[in-house]
């Protein structure tokens, strides 16, 4: 006897995404998506929840987050990392190599996924370092990842070597690998970090168009970097890029020490701009939770996961730089097309990840109530807009907000 069908229906939320916005039930029926309407009727033996006043988008897809495990597990592991994801509305993450030990082979990779799948809290994708350690060097390591491995990425540092890199870029586009740079010449970087920024990111388009391979830009801060970006996808370069929401949200103003830093107020503009032109492919949160010792000895970086769409609402769709269904499109439909995931979208045959977000009241920051084992962040007792009441994976409550509850 075949096993009988989960489902969930959504009822009587205002529905939106790229191409969508109304008020409408979602049925979800075994993980997928199977009906999106005006009064769907109730699945029977389903779960039905009742969303009158909030707002369902396609949960949110996180391209670049360092969940810090195995190896440095008093900062985040697997399941608090998925955790955070899920309070802040996010079904899928896409995490770093940069663990201890790096993460450079096949056998690593499966070990980090079947874990993940275990917490069953997220679909997590884990990349494989560019060179082998990320000695810098080594990169025969590529040949022998699998299928489970779709992007490549030394992030924290870039491949200094142009030969190394154009080697792994070559590998990448005969392999179908997408290569992802953290660009900044490390030479440069204490005397200019501007420059540094700038440089490698116009080298690695370059040498992405030579190898021909999909580059994927990490992290962009600087207005420099932004336009050499805009110069290369209007030549019909194989280039997507990310911009983080503290990076357009905050200035150097904001004394807090991330990588690459928090740039002027005419940078954090123009990434604004470029969000707004159609130019940026994703946001994506950098994720990089520190304790507490190792951020007062100068750790960089923040806590991302469970702010990013209040910051991002906050900071882009309040003021009108574009509308909601913009910022689902970068939060969500983008990055889940740059990782190959069937995500992203409230339509029949997407999978059934979804977020509820209530757009009416204001929220404050309280680190202390993270799902992250860490609360490095500058926004802890600010104000925001849009906050995650729920979220839904495959059709099954992954988080609920207990405020809502109440």
């Amino acid at each position: 006897m075949a096993a009988p069908m989960v489902s969930l229906l959504v009822r009587h939320a205002r529905v939106v995404d790229a191409d969508t916005d109304g008020v409408m039930d979602v049925l979800v029926r075994d993980g997928i998506i199977t009906a999106v309407g005006r009064d769907l009727p109730a699945p029977e033996g389903g779960a039905i929840l009742e969303a009158g006043g909030l707002t369902c988008l396609p949960a949110f897809c996180d391209l670049h987050a360092h969940f810090r495990d195995p190896g440095q597990t008093e900062k985040e592991d697997l399941a608090s990392g998925c955790a955070a994801a899920a309070r802040g509305g996010y079904t899928a993450v896409n995490l770093m190599a940069n663990t201890t030990p790096v993460i450079s082979t096949k056998t690593q990779v499966e070990d980090v996924l079947a874990r993940a799948r275990a917490i069953g809290l997220a679909d997590v994708h884990q990349c494989a370092s560019i060179t082998r350690d990320m000695d810098g060097r080594t990169t025969n390591h590529l040949e022998s990842l699998g299928p489970d491995v779709r992007i490549v990425s030394d992030d924290g540092h870039d491949v200094m070597d142009a030969r190394v890199m154009l080697q792994a870029m070559t590998a990448a586009a005969r392999l179908g690998l997408t290569v992802m740079c953290h660009c900044e010449d490390q030479n440069l970087g204490p005397l200019d970090s501007r420059l540094a920024e700038d440089l490698m990111t116009e080298r690695n388009i370059r040498l992405a168009r030579t190898a021909g391979c999909r580059l994927h830009i990490a992290h962009v801060s600087t207005e420099g970097a932004m336009r050499a970006v805009i110069e290369a996808k209007q030549q019909g370069a194989r280039v997507t890029c990310e911009v983080t929401p503290h990076h357009l949200s905050l200035t150097e103003e904001t004394p807090y020490r991330v990588n690459p830093p928090l740039r002027t107020r005419r940078d954090a503009e123009a990434l604004v701009q470029a969000v707004a032109a159609g130019w940026v492919d994703a946001i994506a949160t950098d994720h990089a939770p520190h304790t507490a010792a190792a951020k007062a000895a100068g750790a960089p970086g923040m806590v991302g996961l469970e702010t990013a769409f209040g910051v991002c609402y906050t900071a882009l769709v309040a003021p009108g730089h574009i509308a909601l269904p913009g910022l689902t499109e970068l939060m969500s439909r983008n990055p889940a097309r740059i990782l190959g995931l069937n995500k992203g979208c409230v339509a029949p045959g997407y999978d059934g990840d979804l977020v509820l977000v209530d757009l009416t009241r204001p929220w404050t920051v309280d680190a202390r109530t993270f799902a992250s084992k860490s609360r490095n962040t500058p926004f802890d007792g600010r104000q925001l807009t849009g906050r995650v009441v729920t979220t839904i994976r495959a059709g099954v409550v992954t988080y609920q907000d207990k405020e809502e509850q109440s």
